[in-house]
């Protein structure tokens, strides 16, 4: 007859920080638009010219243009495709290398799992895996890619 009073539930989302989350989305769909402003700054103007440029098809180009991306952003292979691109401009694989870095680093909010499959499936031949794993691990000191000439 005298039952305990059922503990009042608690919603895990309540103590999540959604600001936080959106403001990481934002600096990530930044980073992505500079990829588009560096094309640009290396006289890389056309829809066409671009897609052929990063070695993607003209929608996904278009796509990743607008900086309008779910919140996992850039996949892996969308960046082996770029970083493999023959006429990829420095400007744009600095960029690129950029944003890798700080998904590594955790600067967009992904989970260490996320982030060390993200580093796994990346290509080493464009990405020095070792410096990555230090990002993972948190001994960066810079972040500075380092990339194997291509």
């Amino acid at each position: 007859m005298n039952e305990p009073a059922p503990r009042p539930r608690t919603n895990s989302r309540q103590s999540h920080d959604w600001k936080s989350d959106n403001q990481r989305k934002l600096q990530q769909s930044a980073k992505i638009r500079e990829i588009g402003e560096a094309l640009a700054a290396s006289n890389v103007h056309t829809l066409d010219h671009k897609a052929e440029v990063l070695g993607l098809p003209r929608s996904t180009t278009w796509t990743l243009l607008q900086g309008n991306h779910k919140s996992s952003g850039l996949s892996v292979t969308i960046i082996n495709r770029m970083l493999t691109a023959p006429g990829l401009p420095s400007e744009v694989r600095a960029k690129v290398l950029e944003y890798v870095e700080e998904k590594a680093a955790g600067r967009y909010g992904h989970s260490k799992y996320v982030r060390r499959r993200f580093v796994n499936r990346l290509s080493a031949k464009h990405v020095e895996r070792a410096y990555l794993e230090g990002i993972l691990k948190g001994q960066s000191q810079i972040l500075n890619a380092k990339v194997a000439a291509a």
